[in-house]
């Protein structure tokens, strides 16, 4: 009987550029999905110790839609009686890349391989961005998600 030896990537190979429009989508299905591309899940040469993963520019993300209605965010100025809140709705209306970074960030490894990993994550609220000139491939729903 032969065994078969596990594969790892030595290297890192070429990054790809995608984009991603947030319309209408759910926030924690879209930021799963963002997860999964950033740590090159979607490819047969995922190395879990190796960033592998691609580049992916969201826009429209002010037009995403959120179900939970209860999250709360909370954060503390450093003063003492310093602790602030703000619903996810308040903070949606204010600042929605904020909302989606978080969501991923949180999905993502612990450590400077997930900081990298989210470097690679370019949110803009409209539909607008500034990566046109790396000619990203448009995500849709039926030819990329499995």
């Amino acid at each position: 009987m032969a065994k078969q030896k596990t594969y790892f990537v030595k290297k890192a190979p070429q990054k790809q550029w995608f984009l991603l429009d947030a319309k209408g989508q759910t926030l924690g299905r879209i930021a799963a999905r963002l997860a999964m591309v950033l740590q090159g899940k979607h490819k047969p040469t995922y190395t879990p110790h190796i960033d592998t993963g691609d580049y992916v520019v969201v826009v429209n993300c002010d037009q995403m839609v959120c179900t939970s209605s209860d999250k709360v965010y909370y954060w503390h100025t450093g003063y003492p009686g310093g602790i602030k809140s703000e619903s996810i709705s308040k903070r949606m209306e204010r600042k929605p890349e904020m909302v989606l970074k978080l969501a991923v960030e949180r999905m993502l490894p612990k450590g400077p391989l997930g900081r990298d990993m989210l470097s690679k994550l370019k949110i803009f609220a409209g539909a607008e961005h500034t990566h046109a000139g790396q000619m990203p491939t448009e995500i849709k729903e039926t030819n990329f998600w499995s």
